[in-house]
Order: C-alpha cells, then sequence, then structure tokens
C-alpha cells in the first residue's frame, strides 16, 4: 500500500478517485484474504482506470431493500481476475473492492450475522441457519463459503444442494424453526450482480431493530479472517434437498381456494425459468395440478450469463419473448416466466382477440387479489360479520385498484413502503396477535385452522404484492413468492376458462366496475460511483424542492417520505425513506424513489379514467415532462 500512497494521493487531488474510495482500498487491502486482490487494484492503477477502482471501492456494501447487492464480475476484469477462469465463462475470482460483491464483503456479513445470532438467538443449542442459492456467477461458491462460516462459529447450517428459489429459503427457515437464513441472489438484477439476501427467525427479510445491529456487528469486522472454533464445538452442516422441495409443494396446494376447477380442461402453458431456479419447483407442480406445461428448452439450464435475454427480468417484453413464440408456435394460453431466484413472476396471456398479450405487475396482482378476495366470500370464509379482520398488504407504489377492490368488499387494506420485508413484517405482526393459548404451535397448523384463529384474534392476510412482479397469497413463506404466484394464476386461469372468458376478459370487467387504472413504471439509469452520486443529488432535489406544477397541471399535495412521520392504516409508523409521492389537481399522481438495489431513480405514475388510450395518453405525457424536469435538476 506504501508504493501506492502518492499515487493513490495525487489521484484524489486530480479528482480522478474519491477519497473514500482511498480509504476503503487500504481498508480492503488490510482485511481481504482474497489471492488476487493486491494484483487486480495494481493493474488497474498502473492502467490509469480510476473510474472503475472508483466504482468499486466509493462506498462498503451495507444491507438495503435488498440485503448486499453489488458487482461480483467488474466492467474491467484484470487478469488477476479472470485467472484460468470459472464455469460459465466467467472469472476465476470476484471482483475486488468494498462496493463489490466478494468474499471480503460476504464472510464479514456472514460473520457479523452469525455473532449476533449466537447473542440473540430465540432457540437453545447452536443456532441454525438455512442457506441457499440461485444460478448466479459465484452464488453456489458464496453459499458454500457462508455454510463454512456457520459452522466454523459453533452453528448449524441447513444448505440447499443445488441452486433454489428465494421462498423456499423463507420457508425452510419457518418448517424447521431456524434461526436465519441467507439466500445468495441479485434478483432479477444484470449477470454481473450478486448478492447476500439475509431472513431472520420468522422467515421474513431482515429488518429493525435486527437490521442495524447486525450491521454493527458487520462494520466492526476489518477483516474477512478469522480463528474457527476447536471441532469439537463447531457446528454441523446439513444438506438439503428433494425431501425439502416435496414438503414445500405439499403446502404450496393449500393456496389453491377451488382446487376443482383445475379438473376440467388442461390449459396449456409455456413456462420459462430464464436460466434460473423456478423449474426445480414450478414445472412438476404445476404438471401435477393437470396443466400441459411446456418449457423454452433454450432457457431450461441454470446459467448465470442468462445468454438468451438482455436482462433476467420478467418484467421486460423483450425477456418473455422466446416463451411467447414458443406459445404462438403450440397454441398455448398463457406464458409464465420467473426471474433467477423465483420470487418475481411475469405472464402474457392470450386475449380476447386470440393474441398474446403481456400484464404489468399491477395487472397481475390487481386479478388474482381481486378473484381471491372475491372467492372467499363466496366459499363463506369472509363474511359480513368478519371481514373487518380481513386484510391485503400492498405498497404505497403499488395500484390503487387494489385499494378500491379491496373497499368495494369492506375489508381492510394496508400500505407499505417499497420492499417485500414490509409485508412480511405485517404478517409476523398478526401471527404474534394470537394469544399464546390459543395457536400452539403456529407453524404446523393447516391453513383452514389458521385463518380461523386470524379472523377470530388478529388479521388474516388475503393477499399481498407489490407492482414490481411479486405476490403472496398465503402467510407459510414471509417473502414474494414466484412459485405460489403460479399456482394462483394457474388457477385464476382455470377461473376464467369456466366462464368462457381470458385474463384479459376479466381484467376488463374489473376496469368495467372501477374504473381503467393504468400504471407507469419507468427509471434513469446512473450507474457507477457517479452515478450514485448524481442519483443522490436528484432525491436532496426532489425533497429540497418538490415539483409545484408538472405537464401542466398544478401540484396539489407532496408527501415527502424522508421527513418521517407518516403512518400506515394501522396506525404503525413508517420508517423515514427517500420517496416523494405527489398528487396532481386532475387525478393523476406519481412517485419518486432511488432503488435499493439497483443504480437507478425510479418513477411510478398513476393514472384512472374511462378509457384505455386516453389513461395511457396521459401517462405518456406525464413521463415526458417529469424526465424534462429531471435533466434539468441534474443540468
Amino acid at each position: 500500500m506504501s508504493e501506492w500512497k502518492s499515487t493513490l494521493d495525487e489521484a484524489v487531488s486530480q479528482r480522478h478517485l474519491s477519497e473514500e474510495a482511498r480509504n476503503n482500498i487500504e481498508l480492503y487491502l488490510q482485511g481481504t484474504a482474497s489471492p488476487v486482490g493486491e494484483q487486480a487494484i495494481r493493474e488497474l492503477i498502473e492502467a490509469g482506470e480510476w473510474q472503475e477502482i472508483d466504482d468499486r471501492f466509493y462506498k462498503t456494501l451495507a444491507f438495503g431493500t435488498g440485503g448486499l447487492r453489488g458487482r461480483t464480475v467488474g466492467k474491467i476484469i484484470t487478469k488477476a481476475e479472470q485467472g484460468e477462469g470459472g464455469p460459465l465463462e466467467r472469472p476465476e475470482f470476484p471482483c475486488a473492492g468494498t462496493a463489490s460483491m466478494n468474499f471480503f464483503n460476504l464472510r464479514r456479513a456472514m460473520i457479523g450475522m452469525v455473532q449476533y445470532l449466537k447473542k440473540n438467538a430465540s432457540t437453545e443449542g447452536k443456532p441454525a441457519i438455512v442457506i441457499g442459492h440461485d444460478s448466479r456467477h459465484f452464488s453456489k461458491d458464496f453459499a458454500e463459503a457462508c455454510a463454512t462460516v456457520c459452522t466454523d462459529h459453533g452453528c448449524d447450517a441447513y444448505l440447499f444442494q443445488g441452486p433454489r428459489a428465494t421462498p423456499q429459503v423463507s420457508f425452510a427457515i419457518r418448517e424447521l424453526r431456524a434461526d436465519a437464513g441467507v439466500v445468495l441472489t441479485a434478483s432479477h438484477n444484470p449477470s454481473h450482480d450478486n448478492g447476500f439476501k439475509a431472513y431472520f427467525s420468522d422467515g421474513g427479510q431482515i429488518i429493525e431493530p435486527h437490521a442495524s445491529k447486525i450491521i454493527k456487528e458487520v462494520n466492526a469486522l476489518e477483516s474477512e479472517s478469522y480463528q474457527a472454533l476447536p471441532e469439537a464445538e463447531q457446528g454441523e452442516l446439513k444438506i438439503l434437498g428433494a425431501e425439502m422441495d416435496r414438503v414445500y409443494m405439499d403446502r404450496l396446494r393449500s393456496v389453491l381456494l377451488r382446487p376443482n376447477l383445475l379438473e376440467g380442461k388442461a390449459a396449456k402453458v409455456v413456462y420459462t425459468n430464464l436460466h434460473g431456479t423456478g423449474g426445480v419447483i414450478i414445472v412438476p407442480m404445476l404438471r401435477e395440478l393437470g396443466f400441459e406445461v411446456i418449457t423454452v428448452p433454450e432457457q431450461d439450464e441454470p446459467d448465470g450469463r442468462f445468454p438468451t435475454v438482455a436482462s433476467p427480468n420478467p418484467e421486460n417484453a423483450p425477456t418473455l419473448a422466446m416463451g411467447i413464440a414458443l406459445a404462438e408456435k403450440v397454441g398455448a394460453d398463457a406464458v409464465i416466466g420467473t426471474d433467477p431466484d423465483c420470487d418475481r413472476m411475469g405472464v402474457a396471456v392470450r386475449n380476447c382477440e386470440g393474441k398474446m398479450e403481456l400484464l404489468t405487475g399491477n395487472q397481475i396482482g390487481s386479478l388474482m387479489g381481486w378473484y381471491r378476495i372475491k372467492t372467499m366470500f363466496d366459499l363463506g370464509w369472509l363474511t359480513e360479520s368478519n371481514r373487518s379482520r380481513a386484510v391485503t398488504v400492498k405498497t404505497l407504489v403499488t395500484t390503487p385498484l387494489q385499494d378500491a377492490v379491496a373497499a368495494k368488499y369492506g375489508i381492510g387494506v394496508v400500505n407499505t413502503l417499497t420492499g417485500f420485508k414490509y409485508i412480511g413484517e405485517k404478517l409476523e405482526k398478526y401471527e404474534k396477535a394470537i394469544p399464546e393459548n390459543k395457536k400452539g404451535d403456529y407453524r404446523n397448523l393447516s391453513e383452514e385452522e389458521s385463518r380461523k384463529l386470524r379472523l377470530e384474534y388478529s388479521k388474516f392476510f388475503v393477499f399481498g404484492g407489490e407492482e414490481s412482479y411479486g405476490y403472496l397469497g398465503s402467510d407459510f413463506v414471509r417473502d414474494k413468492d414466484g412459485n405460489a404466484s403460479a399456482v394462483m394464476f394457474a388457477e385464476l386461469a382455470a377461473y376464467a376458462m369456466s366462464k368462457g372468458t381470458t385474463i384479459t376478459g376479466l381484467r376488463d370487467r374489473v376496469w368495467q366496475e372501477y374504473g381503467v387504472h393504468l400504471e407507469m413504471g419507468t427509471n434513469l439509469v446512473m450507474e457507477g460511483a457517479e452515478g450514485a452520486r448524481k442519483i443522490a443529488a436528484l432525491v436532496k432535489s426532489y425533497s429540497e424542492h418538490p415539483p409545484e406544477r408538472i405537464d401542466g397541471v398544478a401540484c396539489v399535495r407532496v408527501r415527502d417520505y424522508a421527513q418521517g412521520g407518516f403512518y400506515d392504516e394501522e396506525g404503525d409508523e413508517l420508517p423515514a425513506a427517500a420517496m416523494l409521492i405527489v398528487d396532481l389537481e386532475d387525478g393523476r399522481t406519481f412517485a419518486i424513489r432511488p432503488s435499493g438495489t439497483e443504480p437507478k431513480i425510479k418513477y411510478y405514475l398513476f393514472g384512472k379514467g374511462d378509457q384505455r388510450e386516453a389513461v395511457q395518453k396521459s401517462l405518456d405525457s406525464l413521463w415526458s415532462d417529469l424526465e424534462k424536469d429531471a435533466h434539468q435538476r441534474m443540468s
């Protein structure tokens, strides 16, 4: 480091490198065990790649809405990192950097989490941690490293034997009564990213007060190296495989409300897991339910390159193009796609004109929520006398159509901040509200038994979701679940068929009753250290100088959640968050927030009217003016 000091100081003085990056390089070199980290940095310095260095070291990773997440493959791959190469054309080693997803950050995060659990575990004996991973570059290596950290520190580790969906880890934590869980995934991010997603004993993502305390443990660590406990004090490694898959699949059946709907004519479905984990459960599950499932062969195999798509995100239309082409060829009724860790689901359906049409995340969630609420009343589960205890939970940036449907049926709605962890937090609250002498071992109860308890003593969760293609219809998983979403969507499709219509036909009927609700989700991408600074400056601009007039219309209400002091419908205070929601005088609304997992600032636009074309035109116009305003703020 000493031989580089003057070079780094000069780069800082010339503003080629931030001072934070220079300090983080020192932190990294003192604490990494990487055999190539120092050489990788040397290569970048000698090549004068200051932007790459700044991008890798401008910050240290910290828990966000998705845990740790960052690049594991650099924009520039050094010779040291490439080494002899790894599987599927990846480098041999993850990229060096404190802002990167590598073993330096991974092991520190895992050690900090284990240390916290050993101080705060709710169970006697050795704490137990469930560990899963998706198909991304280094995911398997990272998962095995996490398992080793666990056992070396005296914790038992339940490690899935191969790539598995994120919701399976949430389920396994609850099923095995584990103290925590970890998934190595970057969800729907580009192939160069990876991440560390952490869960607590309830199966939900780690939230406060645990999150900040774990971060405190992590930040106190200056090195990824540690001294393992004596062998006699170490934990045990246990492998999870087909047996746990079966337990999970059997429980998934309980999300069906009218299983008899699936006993008629079998629908033909094209499914793609987009080179990820969803095929492990969804394909056999739908076939067991009687569906004819055809997969996209080019996208069947787990592959961290995601070679057939520009982005493995099922909300992007091109991502489902191969599935749609296959559906046209074989005459399928629908296309279902899930992201690499199978917590998000996107669909395309054959509309009333016989053409394949993509549905938005808001439309998918609204239709499944509407069907589930309606059907629970039809079945007599929900009644005039108990509906006040039924609730749907959604995020503030999810369509208000779901609020309207719930209001029509007289059930509650709770709007949370963005991040499914806040929906999981509500589910834990509802479980805890049931008297201990009534619920016994809650996790052993059937869906019918737990529903009756919640309706009598607490709140019964009917459905939950967010606009970003994540949904949940039960509480035995505490995160969005692409597997369960596929099952719920299959029932919705069977219901439409039983009524002689299509999914889009149902959507049009809902619009006819509640008004045409349309939404637009878009973003401005700003990568790297400089991009992060631009995003922060733009967020600050919106907070300090909120818009007064957009698209020629007055802004009549501005809610700046960064200021705090906001409460949800149940009276629970929302944490302060960098998000602005603005209502326009003509009824349109938009929200702005920086992504917690990607280098972008996100915009959510909402409109309602009688005619689809007119509403869409109004949203297009709104975005055009918002985009112009954003660039003016950045100039």
